[in-house]
């Protein structure tokens, strides 16, 4: 990736929770619940309309490129207000905090760290070594977590539809992956190539967490988000990338609108496009490709995705077919063609009923 290029970033505003899921809880017959989740809902569109004018006037984030391996990680508290990033409180190589939540949000900034160095190389998000930083207890029962295009923000959760947005390192791994993406194909957040974001999110969001975990593709459980729903939640998770569709099925929450395969592909206005929703169909291809190679998921799966992400070629308007057509062309590169994971690639992409033509 060009110098030019990794310059030219348009940071967006990415949260975890997708708006249609609390779209749904805000018309929630119990008053605190729909309160809670409009009042998320208002805080997203805010941060989302602040985001859009801080990368319309070119304002980039200042790169920290210190010159070793090792993470540098600062955990901040917003102590329940709104203002980022809130009073420091744990440091690169500070000894634990006594608040669990903090040393969750530091471990997951590690975790995903060690993955993309160990993985794939990466130095940090923006392979120059840039600073992670987090910031916990953001705002009153804050329904959400999400990547601003500088820093990582985790809720709360209101104890009920949803708990503490650390508790989940994929969630974390999820939303700097975000910032792997701004830095490298940088994906509109719009359609497919919205999408194809998310999507990337979710699949180095898993990797991150079957590393962490030391997992096989066929010991992970493909989940997004699980642990993440309250006690009153009927669900597992926010999504499944082994059966899209399946992750939660709830009186307040809906049920979970993803499609597997281009069958039920959703045509929509809202979410951008459906960037949360048809997120589903790449999701699955990559669940197929990793499960048929067998094995530690980030070790040729996750590598033929990494190169297509950051190869250079992925267009930033990149649909479905062009990122199919790219990762199985770094498939073969990487791998030989007609081998295992070439193969791989080719039944993934076929079985979501996307087509390898071009």
């Amino acid at each position: 990736m060009d110098a030019s290029h990794a310059h030219r970033h348009h940071p967006v505003f990415c949260t975890v929770v997708p708006p249609h899921l609390l779209d749904k809880a805000a018309r929630s017959a119990d008053a605190r619940r729909a309160d809670l989740a409009q009042r998320t809902l208002e805080r997203d569109s805010l941060l989302r309309t602040r985001r859009r004018v801080t990368a319309v006037r070119g304002i980039v984030p200042t790169l920290a490129a210190p010159a070793s391996d090792e993470p540098d990680r600062t955990i901040y508290d917003a102590q329940h207000r709104t203002r980022l990033p809130g009073r420091k409180v744990r440091g690169e190589g500070d000894p634990l905090s006594k608040d669990a939540t903090v040393n969750r949000a530091y471990a997951g900034l590690g975790a995903t760290y060690d993955l993309f160095l160990k993985g794939f190389g990466r130095r940090s998000i923006d392979d120059s070594g840039l600073a992670l930083d987090a910031t916990v207890h953001y705002g009153e029962e804050y329904n959400n977590a999400f990547w601003d295009g500088q820093q990582m923000v985790f809720g709360d959760g209101d104890g009920d539809l949803f708990l503490d947005f650390t508790v989940s390192v994929d969630v974390i791994g999820h939303e700097l992956t975000h910032g792997v993406t701004q830095y490298t194909a940088n994906l509109t957040y719009h359609g497919q190539s919205g999408a194809l974001n998310e999507s990337m999110s979710d699949v180095f969001g898993s990797l991150i967490k079957q590393y962490s975990l030391e997992q096989t593709a066929e010991q992970a459980d493909w989940l997004i988000g699980a642990g993440l729903l309250g006690p009153n939640v009927t669900g597992v998770a926010l999504r499944s990338m082994k059966a899209p569709g399946t992750a939660y099925d709830d009186d307040e929450l809906g049920k979970d609108p993803q499609p597997a395969t281009m069958d039920d592909y959703v045509n929509t206005h809202s979410d951008n496009g459906g960037v949360h929703i048809n997120s589903g169909i790449p999701n699955h291809a990559f669940y197929i490709a990793a499960t048929e190679l067998g094995g530690k998921a980030w070790e040729r799966a996750g590598q033929i995705w990494y190169d297509a992400l950051t190869g250079g070629e992925l267009a930033e308007n990149a649909d479905f077919a062009d990122f199919a057509r790219l990762s199985t062309a770094a498939a073969v590169a990487r791998y030989g063609e007609g081998g295992a994971e070439h193969q791989a690639l080719q039944k993934a992409w076929s079985a979501v009923g996307v087509p390898l033509v071009g």
